[in-house]
């Protein structure tokens, strides 16, 4: 394994030399910092020229010029790591990262694993509704997002995302044909990814369709838009059907430690710890830190109410519940961020417009951890919708095609002649061996955000790694070009290991051939 992983590395090493190498000779002949000074009419133009000149290093070869960016990167091995600096803002470019790469997480991160999430859910569906009106739609609606253009997206939600919704928030009234429109949408997509009889999906029909409608009803009639919130009842009710639907995946409803594990979990934290949370956030201004804790102690209280409970297989009951203390935990920090809503829309800076279009944040803003918060949501709605939209395609494409394949093999057939339920026969044999491609994929996406979405960052206004990106190549700037460059390859390189080590793990072929 040693040997591989030196091979792998050293390899991978010589070729982002070598690709390095060739796109800064390419980007260099791409760019002319001296564009603007050509054009000039300053009586100074030949000086000013030959000053850049010799700031640059212009009239030194490309191939030079590169070992000289490579020695420099070559000294973050002994602590003296020079990337370069800009020579528009004369910031140097480890300066320039940090603010870059967290902006880069903080926007594409939230984005990507919610993508992961849906893609994955509807791939599975889609693959288990073949040839179905559903898997049809599903088909259509995914190669239609995908071929979307981002910066296209990106400025029809800035208009009706944004704009439009803020308009109608000054005078909410509720929009009849909108919601009778939604609610049919609704109760169509959960007929076609139910199975059953036509009873049965014209039962799911008419039920999804009338819940969806009293909760738009109730949205737009309550004025739950300006003041909305969960409530106890909410995240009660929430943290109840997470358990049972937890659960029916996990370990099938027939486990009733299980069950009841999960309903006891529910109950307490969409109970007991709501209660008891509000006043904690009433006297006590958190931290990310200590949300970060709180979250671990909630999976551990689930947990513990899992072990409790025991059953067949004790480990079981615990993974269920402390997956739906997580749930109960996040219903709880979501109602408690949704309670500042009123006060963050009626602050000066935000007028009552609080869907936000350009920037990460509101600058000059002052509040608690809470004001922040719903401010980092607000800025974070459209540009995350506009990634989800492009991800969530790929991933339910790959979903889709890998699950209808393991669904063909003969060790699925062999599990249903053995007369396992069909629930286990697809959670536990079809989907493990279904979501192996994915492997592949996965961490390479994980990995590269931090080299951020150009597209997105420049529409949406975000000073992130694909914003530096795109700043260099306009200001003809080359050192956060070839930074951008330097940190996307090594975190491809180090995705492609990371997925050649799950692979190993998830499938025992590769690791008894390697």
């Amino acid at each position: 394994m040693i040997k591989f992983l030196a091979k792998r590395i050293a390899s991978s090493v010589l070729v982002l030399i070598v690709v390095t190498f060739l796109l800064y000779v390419l980007t260099d002949l791409a760019i002319d910092p001296l564009q603007e000074l050509r054009t000039s009419t300053s009586p100074n133009k030949e000086a000013d020229m030959a000053a850049r000149t010799q700031q640059l290093h212009l009239d030194v070869p490309s191939p030079l010029r590169y070992l000289w960016w490579l020695g420099g990167v070559g000294g973050c091995f002994i602590g003296r790591c020079n990337l370069g600096s800009s020579w528009k803002t004369h910031q140097t470019v480890l300066d320039m990262l940090p603010g870059a790469v967290g902006t880069s997480l903080k926007l594409v991160f939230a984005a990507t694993i919610v993508a992961i999430l849906i893609g994955v859910v509807v791939g599975l569906i889609s693959a288990l509704r073949q040839y179905t009106t559903f898997d049809y739609v599903i088909t259509f609606v995914t190669f239609l997002m995908y071929s979307l253009p981002v910066f296209w997206v990106a400025v029809l939600l800035k208009q009706y995302g944004s704009i439009s919704f803020n308009n109608y928030l000054q005078h909410p009234r509720p929009n009849w044909p909108l919601i009778i429109v939604i609610s049919i949408a609704a109760g169509l997509f959960w007929m076609g990814a139910m199975a059953g009889s036509l009873r049965r999906r014209l039962i799911n029909l008419a039920a999804a369709t009338v819940i969806t409608f009293a909760a738009l009803t109730y949205v737009f009639t309550s004025g739950w838009l300006q003041h909305p919130g969960l409530g106890l009842v909410g995240s009660l009710v929430i943290a109840l059907g997470a358990a049972v639907l937890v659960t029916h995946l996990s370990t099938g409803l027939n486990n009733r430690r299980s069950l009841y594990a999960a309903l006891t979990t529910a109950v307490v934290m969409g109970g007991a710890v709501y209660y008891g949370m509000q006043w904690f956030y009433h006297f006590y201004n958190p931290t990310v830190w200590l949300i970060a804790l709180l979250t671990i102690l909630a999976i551990a209280v689930g947990v513990g109410i899992g072990l409790a409970f025991g059953g067949p297989d004790k480990w079981q009951s615990a993974r269920t519940a402390g997956i739906v203390a997580l749930i109960a935990g996040v219903v709880i920090f979501i109602d408690q961020a949704m309670q500042y809503w009123a006060k963050y829309s009626k602050m000066s800076q935000i007028s009552g417009r609080p869907i936000r279009t350009i920037g990460a944040g509101e600058p000059g803003l002052e509040g608690n951890f809470w004001i922040h918060t719903v401010d980092n949501y607000t800025h974070l709605i459209l540009p995350s919708i506009a990634l989800i939209l492009i991800s969530f395609a790929t991933y339910t494409r790959y979903t889709r095609g890998s699950m209808l394949e393991v669904m063909n093999q003969d060790y699925i057939r062999t599990a249903r002649a053995k007369g396992l339920s069909e629930r286990t026969v697809i959670m536990r044999h079809a989907m493990r061996n279904a979501l192996l491609p994915l492997a592949a994929v996965v961490p390479v996406d994980l990995m590269t955000i931090i080299g951020g979405a150009v597209m997105t960052e420049t529409v949406f206004g975000w000073s992130g790694m694909g914003k530096m990106f795109a700043d260099g190549l306009h200001q003809a700037d080359i050192d956060p070009i070839m930074a951008y460059i330097l940190i996307v390859g090594i975190l491809s390189i180090l995705a492609n290991v990371v997925a050649d080590f799950v692979y190993g793990i998830l499938d025992p072929r590769i690791r008894v051939t390697a």
